[in-house]
């Protein structure tokens, strides 16, 4: 079955022309190297080989950042299937669409040489027809975001018919409304980190002024917030429980903190997690009474309406 894609070709869409009319998608990321010879099939063994060519070309840069970056260059040049669908943001409130039809190639001197040919379709999908949810997923910071879990909503996109209004996918959630709600949360919460308990000790994790923290993928998914303490020490995973069960969100919290140990965390550096919620939920916090480095918040909305 199909994957669709939600790539970004350059910063603020900057060779997205470039690509339409040269029929390819691409990435850069400062390998300038032919990777035809070193595509594994799992991302991992990639990322452990080029993690560090990334970070000794650009020693200013963190692991999270090098890891972000090595990901997506794996899935552009391998990761992305023949048959896949992808979506590119045009800089003009459009998605290109096209399927990839073809394997890596490397393009030495072009802006994009890690590339890949796409047939474009001659149809584009405005920003605005999309629900919310998928809005905010192709929203995301970074090169790459996997969206195939709004594969109905797309095709409906696709083909020009009208998507439903609220369209949740995932399995685990079971209250769409209280989904639904808590996605504007992580956009509050991220627009004024600065104002919240958490932004006094963590910072989201930033990279060249862009937020690369929220929803940063994983190899079980994009968690929601990445932080970092300001002291650099400690690495954070937030996690709203977006009507989920509490089994479910506690399993996802403990799944992304051990990514982030096992391959994000410096030497030295601790991980800890915290999960969001609207209600006082007694199952989760029962469940992270045993869990000293993940903690509970129970967030309140206040709204008032006043006569002028």
């Amino acid at each position: 079955m199909k994957s669709y894609y939600r790539i970004m070709l350059g910063r603020a869409s900057a060779f997205a022309v470039e690509c339409h009319q040269g029929s390819f998608i691409g990435a850069d990321f400062g390998i300038e190297q032919d990777l035809t010879n070193d595509l594994p099939d799992a991302w991992r063994e990639f990322n452990k080989k080029f993690i560090p060519v990334y970070l000794k070309n650009r020693p200013e840069k963190s692991k999270v950042a090098a890891g972000l970056a090595c990901g997506a260059l794996w899935t552009v040049s391998k990761g992305v299937r023949n048959g896949d669908i992808v979506l590119c943001p045009d800089g003009n409130g459009q998605y290109l669409v096209g399927e990839v039809n073809g394997n890596y190639r490397y393009s030495p001197g072009s802006n994009l040489p890690h590339q890949r040919p796409v047939q474009w379709y001659s149809e584009r999908i405005d920003r605005e027809d999309m629900s919310d949810a998928l809005r905010n997923s192709c929203g995301s910071i970074g090169t790459v975001s996997n969206v195939t879990k709004y594969r109905d909503e797309l095709e409906k996109l696709i083909t020009g018919t009208t998507p439903p209004l609220l369209v949740v996918t995932d399995e685990t959630i079971e209250d769409p409304a209280c989904f639904a709600l808590e996605k504007h949360l992580e956009d509050f919460l991220v627009e004024n980190w600065s104002q919240t308990e958490l932004g006094k000790d963590y910072d989201i994790f930033s990279d060249e002024g862009e937020l690369v923290g929220r929803q940063y993928q994983t190899d079980t998914g994009p968690l929601d917030i990445l932080a970092v303490s300001k002291d650099k020490k400690t690495l954070l995973v937030v996690e709203l429980k977006r009507g989920r069960a509490s089994d479910a969100v506690v399993g996802q919290v403990l799944r992304y903190m051990g990514f982030v140990r096992e391959e994000l965390a410096e030497n030295g550096q601790s991980v800890k997690g915290v999960i969001i919620a609207l209600e006082d939920d007694l199952r989760t916090r029962r469940a992270l009474a045993v869990m000293p480095d993940v903690d509970f918040y129970r967030y309140r909305i206040n709204f008032t309406l006043t006569k002028v």
